[in-house]
């Protein structure tokens, strides 16, 4: 495939010039850091002040973002610009692990476009952190965050709660709508399921691992019998269900409480899964001041308040009535997926296994082909 060819040819720029990735830290854009908190301590700064430091600076920020779509993130990019207008902002979306291995490479190459990364693909958080590439930084709020969404030392924070699961559309399923795992291998769903590719996303993966081990393989191929349609993109079972080209869609984000035509299921005791999405400040970005106000800005409380699906990563914002926190959900594997991301060798036999029953990912990615350097 295409995309699979890309990635190997990121990845082993990447490693040929990791030597020099590893080395020359101590930058200009290190240096302009300075200003602000003391090693260690939270933000004090107000938005407003931040933002006037961020204009100082030149008034430009890029943030990389995973995501599905080159307009997922147009509404978080208009609402930062009406707070800030002056500020020159590019969100660049693409599949995570494609923006890991783009950071790689640029890092390597002495290319380096983004700012703030924020990705879905934890594991690389950790690594960036042993390689010194990551500002260590706590923004305002940074205490009331949720143990498990933070670094202790502040070189990542989580800035959204997001979960997956299952949907459908209540009036194409009626009253006896699918409300486990299980229910989606009643004969009458047959040729009525979206889902997205479990072995091309790995919070989709993750998903379905968990339903395999809760359900067995034999769950797993009665699936596989129902002639689900499978399609790149975790917004792409949402998208089946909202335009009623399938009743029901699995692998996809929603809101639980939403009163609308689709409805994301939450389930009482069956599996599904949630995360912190991860951002950091790269620690040669050419703005650090405009990222540190991104920071501050997505984890402010008016931001974490406003989330399309009830959560939020901070502990002192409290979920509308019907929801609870949602590292409260033992179903929810919040402490799960960092995890199963740790151990790329597992993921990558759960992708091959879940290729051998479903087939194997097709389709163009739906970001589309953003090659080494968009955003430059």
């Amino acid at each position: 495939m295409s995309s699979l060819s890309r990635r190997r040819v990121l990845t082993t720029g990447a490693g040929a010039g990791a030597a020099l990735a590893l080395g020359g830290l101590t930058t200009d854009a290190t240096a302009a850091t300075a200003a602000g908190p003391g090693a260690g301590a939270e933000e004090t700064r107000t938005l407003d002040e931040l933002y006037r430091a961020a204009l100082a600076e030149g008034g430009k920020l890029v943030v990389y973002a995973g995501g599905d779509t080159p307009t997922q993130q147009d509404a978080t990019k208009a609402a930062f610009l009406k707070r800030f207008p002056e500020i020159d902002l590019t969100i660049v979306v693409d599949y995570s692990k494609y923006h890991d291995v783009r950071i790689d490479n640029q890092l390597a190459t002495g290319t380096l476009v983004p700012d703030v990364v924020q990705l879905q693909t934890l594991q690389d958080f950790v690594r960036w952190k042993e390689r010194g590439e990551l500002l260590p930084y706590k923004p305002a709020g940074f205490a009331a965050v949720h143990d498990g969404f933070k670094d202790p030392q502040g070189a990542w924070v989580a800035v959204a709660a997001i979960a997956f699961g299952f949907m459908y559309r209540a009036d194409a399923v009626g009253p006896d709508a699918p409300r486990t795992p299980l229910d989606l291998l009643d004969a009458r769903w047959k040729g009525s399921i979206a889902s997205s590719y479990p072995h091309d996303d790995d919070a989709v993966l993750y998903l379905y691992a968990l339903y395999a081990q809760t359900y067995g393989w034999e769950w797993v191929a009665r699936l596989a019998a129902q002639d689900v349609r499978f399609a790149r993109g975790s917004n792409s079972p949402g998208d089946a269900v909202g335009s009623g080209l399938k009743p029901i869609g699995v692998g996809g984000a929603g809101a639980p409480l939403g009163t609308g035509p689709v409805r994301w299921v939450l389930p009482e005791k069956a599996p599904f899964m949630a995360w912190g999405q991860r951002a950091a400040i790269l620690r040669r970005a050419a703005r650090p001041a405009a990222a540190k106000l991104y920071l501050n800005w997505q984890l402010s409380r008016a931001q974490q308040q406003a989330s399309f699906n009830g959560w939020s990563v901070r502990t002192d914002v409290t979920p509308p009535a019907g929801l609870k926190p949602i590292w409260e959900y033992p179903n929810a594997h919040v402490d799960g997926f960092p995890r199963f991301m740790a151990d790329r060798a597992a993921v990558e036999r759960w992708k091959q296994t879940f290729a051998l029953y479903f087939g194997e990912v097709t389709g163009a990615a739906t970001p589309g082909f953003l090659g080494l350097r968009p955003g430059a």
